[in-house]
């Protein structure tokens, strides 16, 4: 089987190894509108800037939480490629960010292991400001394929019969 060469196989693959950062910003308050239409939420914290700190007491206009869940799988997207599964993502919202910040999703390998015929990857996660604040720490797993083995099923059926049932549950 032929893969890109960007793509991780296991064999490729240790504990400690950072993943290439991705950045976004500054993230002004026309892209935290589009968002916000994008999906349907139309809270004004995420496009009313007086109304944001007037009457929320906020510092600003905040970025929607599904924005940063999208841009930390966005980067695992990117590491993970074409041959590989992003299987779970976990997050934990610890701090705000508002319009004008830079934001950077970060990803640093915590654990690599086999998984019948592919390799699991756990994965730290975050997402940073410019000032280094951490506002969204998580995990996630990745299933990724061996150096010489067989493709990842696309179809989610297929992959849980090729793994077995213990593998990915939980």
């Amino acid at each position: 089987m032929s893969r890109a060469p960007s793509c991780p196989v296991l064999e490729e693959l240790a504990a400690g190894q950072e993943l290439p950062p991705l950045v976004s910003g500054p993230l002004l308050p026309p892209h935290l509108m589009r968002w916000s239409a994008a999906i349907e939420n139309w809270h004004r914290i995420h496009y009313d800037h007086p109304y944001a700190i007037g009457h929320e007491g906020l510092p600003g206009l905040l970025v929607n939480g599904s924005w940063k869940q999208h841009f930390v799988v966005q980067l695992l997207r990117r590491w993970a490629g074409s041959t590989a599964w992003v299987w779970k993502v976990e997050f934990r919202f610890r701090a705000m960010n508002v319009a004008g910040e830079t934001l950077t999703a970060w990803g640093r390998i915590t654990d690599v292991r086999p998984a019948h015929d592919f390799g699991l990857v756990e994965v730290e996660t975050g997402i940073v400001n410019g000032d280094g604040v951490e506002s969204t720490p998580g995990t996630a797993h990745v299933l990724v394929p061996r150096r010489d083995g067989p493709a990842i099923p696309e179809a989610r059926e297929e992959l849980l019969a090729a793994l077995g049932s213990s593998v990915l549950q939980g």
